[in-house]
């Protein structure tokens, strides 16, 4: 759901305004209300509180890597913001020379594999060959374009060949024009002894350099991630003040902002006390609420996957908690394999324990869409890729196993079940929104074509209903078709209605029956699962039918432990991103999700590490 909120209005003295400020930041529940742009041309100080702040953060991503396998000790003592970034520009010197090191190690190595192709030899004595009146030639070609003759021609002599290239050399008086169709490569300016020694002296420098950045790094970690978060306190105080109008020939400050109204109260006697002003606005159309999602711990499990479409606005429902369980449910008909889903809850519940508690929602989701995945895993008989209608021992029970015919059905099913309860979503949000007289039409659509899929629907699955249900159902389509026809738009004329009313008819068909369609992916990915790890299986069996038992298990074991890895992979993927497309494509159309909320970030201090002083 979606936590209400309250608009409120400060007006404070310009000389109490910085206390005023740093109280409401200590309080830590008011979302600021922005009036302008603050990143313009002239708002320098927040451009250079900005580019401080991406530097600190991004040398503290790279020192990470460096701490990571070392005990960072806790921080003892607080940096200044001048300190801290001479600090900052003494680490980046660093870095930047280990990076240049780097690329000069890297360009040694390449030498040296270039090189290490013409063999052991000095340029001392190319020189002294030149010196005497000869000249020595490096040339490359490819074993096809290479004639035997250029060795008596011009003394070449074959140095090396790589794959179907010949390296060879000629030695020439230098008087003599050598024309043979081959490349001169470019060799390097020092010979493989020099290179060797350059390479050897810069990996020493490259180690003296990451030595001393990497105990700059242990003993000054916690002290440069606390100058982050104090730059960014700085940053979202400076953020606050540019939103702030100045009234009164600047002698008020006034500022606007959001407060979860279970906080307003509190917020109100807080200020109260320290005799600040505050008053309640009404909240106006066109306002961007902030919004703040609460849901069980079931469905807050899923809210990234909102969060990754857009956050609902203020005015809308929370999709969250409705497309959860259609999520979960076609994750598990995609995966389709109730061994992989076993995987995935093991993978879950063990990692679960050593990953990082933020880490933890997303192996609890995991575990979720495992026990899924097996409970449909077991119901269309698919383990491993094992099918268990084909055992001997489950003979008694084969008749209770999904056929690939009941996964179309089920598959279309879904689908159609979907599409009216987000229509159903859409009438619901209407009334919320614009009243109960706009509602009424997509209501008799939900209506119409619910009794229609019960009508024609049903009997088509051998489903024979009650003769009253039947009638019963004929009743209640005749009576939507008014509402359909003459009342789509509250307010306009009756034949503009009717105008209105054939074109959504005609959109209605066509899209549903599209939109339906799009779902027998859940049938098709899943049985591609499936018979993928079958096929594994086979080939495991097969291609080691004639080897002895000694050499055909841990043959057959690498064989199956491939295959079903590289299967495992494809269905996770798909697993996730065919649900996703369902959800954002066919569901956010019929429900009209909207989206385009902006979070609830309230203006308050950065947690800071504990200081042992």
């Amino acid at each position: 759901m979606i936590l209400p909120m309250k608009k409120y209005a400060f007006l404070v003295y310009y000389k109490e305004y910085e206390t005023f400020l740093l109280k409401l930041r200590d309080l830590g529940v008011v979302h600021v209300q922005e009036q302008k742009s603050v990143m313009g041309d002239g708002d320098v100080g927040l451009q250079t509180l900005t580019e401080e702040s991406k530097r600190v953060d991004t040398l503290l991503r790279r020192l990470k890597n460096l701490t990571q396998d070392k005990p960072v000790p806790p921080l003892s003592t607080s940096l200044s913001k001048t300190k801290g970034l001479v600090l900052v520009n003494k680490l980046e010197e660093l870095q930047a020379e280990i990076d240049r090191l780097t690329t000069v190690r890297q360009a040694l190595e390449k030498d040296i594999h270039g090189l290490t192709l013409w063999g052991e030899f000095h340029y001392a004595m190319i020189d002294r060959l030149r010196e005497a009146g000869y000249i020595v030639g490096f040339y490359t070609c490819s074993a096809s374009r290479y004639n035997p003759e250029w060795e008596d021609k011009y003394n070449a002599v074959i140095v090396s060949q790589a794959q179907t290239s010949f390296h060879f050399i000629t030695i020439t008086p230098s008087s003599e024009t050598v024309e043979v169709e081959a490349d001169t490569p470019k060799l390097p300016v020092y010979d493989l002894c020099e290179l060797r020694i350059r390479l050897a002296e810069t990996q020493k420098e490259l180690q003296d350099v990451e030595t001393k950045i990497c105990t700059l790094a242990v003993s000054n970690y916690a002290a440069l991630d606390r100058l982050s978060r104090t730059l960014q306190d700085e940053y979202n105080f400076s953020r606050v003040v540019a939103h702030t109008s100045h009234q009164a020939d600047g002698r008020l400050m006034f500022l606007e902002g959001w407060v979860l109204a279970d906080h307003a109260l509190a917020m109100e006697n807080f200020l109260e006390k320290n005799s600040f002003y505050c008053r309640e606005l009404e909240i106006q159309e066109g306002d961007t609420v902030p919004v703040q999602l609460k849901n069980n711990a079931y469905a807050r499990l899923f809210e990234p996957i909102t969060k990754m479409f857009s956050l609902p606005n203020y005015t809308e429902l929370d999709p969250t908690p409705l497309l959860a369980p259609f999520f979960m449910l076609f994750f598990g008909l995609c995966f389709g394999d109730g061994g992989y889903g076993l995987l995935l809850m093991l993978a879950g519940t063990l990692l679960k324990k050593k990953m990082a508690p933020d880490m933890r929602p997303i192996l609890s989701l995991l575990q979720w869409l495992g026990g899924t995945t097996v409970v449909i895993g077991l119901l269309t008989g698919t383990v491993f890729g094992i099918a268990l209608v084909n055992l001997p021992a489950l003979a008694a029970v084969k008749d209770y196993f999904l056929t690939t015919d009941n996964l179309m059905t089920l598959a279309v099913v879904l689908g159609l079940v979907h599409i009216v309860f987000g229509k159903g979503v859409a009438a619901y949000k209407m009334k919320m929104q614009k009243g109960i007289r706009h509602s009424l039409a997509p209501w008799a659509w939900v209506f119409a074509i619910t009794s229609a899929l019960i009508m024609f629907g049903l009997p088509i699955l051998d489903i024979r209903l009650p003769i009253t249900i039947e009638y019963s159902c004929y009743v209640i389509a005749t009576l939507c078709l008014p509402l359909i026809f003459f009342y789509n738009t509250p307010g306009k004329n009756i034949f503009l209605n009717f105008g209105s009313g054939i074109w959504i008819l005609y959109n209605m068909a066509s899209g549903l029956l599209g939109d339906t369609l799009s779902y027998i992916r859940l049938f098709a990915i899943g049985l591609t699962g499936g018979i993928l790890g079958g096929v594994f299986n086979q080939l495991g069996v097969n291609m080691t039918e004639t080897l002895p038992i000694a050499a055909r298990i841990p043959v057959m074991l690498f064989i199956l432990l491939v295959g079903h890895s590289l299967n495992f992979a494809l269905c996770m993927i798909s697993s996730l991103v065919h649900p996703i497309r369902l959800v954002f494509v066919e569901y956010f159309k019929n429900s009209e999700y909207e989206g385009g909320g902006k979070e609830y970030k309230p203006f308050c201090r950065i947690p800071h590490p504990i200081t042992n002083v």
